[in-house]
């Protein structure tokens, strides 16, 4: 109850607050020292949008909750309406910085039979609290820029779209495989949004969707979980399956074609010829750690609590538990390598 009056009590505070003004003359320059400075701060691209309620993609996602393609990710089910449209989310929002940094590292997976694969952007730290330290950086700095600017930080466990607005800010496309591309680091980009309470000079173009009539990601897919472009089926999914399910055992149309990986899947990824652009990010936090780069699957069979805890410590792998990540590797073992 208590929490609930300091909301509503933050609320009210906030309806009282002056918000910052731009001269008009003033706005392009302060967007060009933005992104300057989100550049500086270790993210490759950055755009700015107003922000504005996300209508079609909204839609959209109604739609794609409606045919029950999230599974049991139940917490999307949340307030749809806050997802996409981000002054519900920070009152007062008037502006979103997307941005998105490049992960790729230059390491292969493991192609040991007694190895399991994890997907890429799980090798290193945990970008949630990477992309959160640059982001409060930056925030920092724009508020330096602009006295009396508010702002939001939201990475992807956020209710935001951030698919959506990296797009919108021009920074890359939605691909078949729904994940976003950018012509010159591939799809290998993690995304995040800061919300500002003051207007901006805008970004207006985007960029093409150069996928065309390529057919990779749907046709590389060993469980169809792409079962149209640009709509994944999160039921089928190799990522979902060996993350989000919390089932004791993971279905058996999709333990039998899991190809080696116990964490994630990137094989959509791997396929799109668009990742032929990519290249080595310059954070080390996103190296594998201890340049490992899979799971033995003996080693998580016989891992404890204890050792569990400190091999993913401050890691994006801890998101599936001990008990979970076991029946993956026990799935592994029975499927055909």
């Amino acid at each position: 109850m208590r929490r609930r009056l300091r909301e509503v009590h933050d609320r009210r505070a906030v309806r009282n607050i002056t918000l910052p003004t731009i001269p008009a003359e003033q706005r392009t320059e302060t967007s060009r020292a933005i992104k300057k400075l989100a550049i500086e701060c270790g993210f490759q691209k950055a755009g700015i949008v107003p922000a504005d309620a996300l209508e079609a993609e909204g839609r959209r996602l109604e739609e794609w909750l409606g045919l029950g393609y999230h599974g049991e990710m139940r917490w999307m089910e949340r307030d749809p309406p806050m997802r996409s449209d981000p002054r519900r989310l920070f009152e007062g929002a008037r502006s979103v910085l997307a941005l998105a940094m490049n992960y790729y590292t230059a390491h292969e997976q493991p192609e040991d039979a007694l190895g399991g694969k994890v997907s890429r952007y799980a090798w290193g730290d945990d970008y949630h609290e990477v992309l959160r330290e640059r982001m409060r950086d930056l925030l920092s700095k724009i508020e330096d820029l602009i006295p009396g600017v508010r702002g939001k930080i939201c990475v992807d466990t956020s209710p935001v779209m951030d698919k959506a607005w990296a797009v919108r800010a021009g920074i890359g496309w939605l691909g078949k495989h729904t994940n976003v591309i950018t012509t010159d680091y591939g799809s290998w980009v993690f995304l995040g949004e800061i919300l500002l309470d003051v207007e901006l000079d805008y970004d207006t173009a985007r960029v093409e969707d150069h996928c065309g009539s390529c057919t990779a990601c749907l046709d590389a897919c060993p469980t169809d979980a792409i079962t149209e472009p640009y709509v994944v089926d999160s039921n089928k999914c190799i990522s979902y399956a060996t993350i989000e399910l919390r089932s004791d055992e993971i279905p058996e149309e999709i333990s039998e074609k899991l190809e080696g990986w116990i964490y994630g899947c990137d094989i959509c990824q791997d396929v799109c010829p668009w990742n032929r652009f990519q290249k080595n990010t310059g954070e080390e936090g996103f190296e594998p750690r201890a340049q490992r780069t899979g799971l033995r699957l003996d080693e998580v069979l016989a891992m404890d609590e204890e050792t569990y805890s400190q091999r993913f410590y401050k890691s994006a792998m801890k998101r599936v538990k001990l008990r979970l990540l076991k029946r993956n590797a026990a799935a592994l073992l029975r499927s055909p390598r």
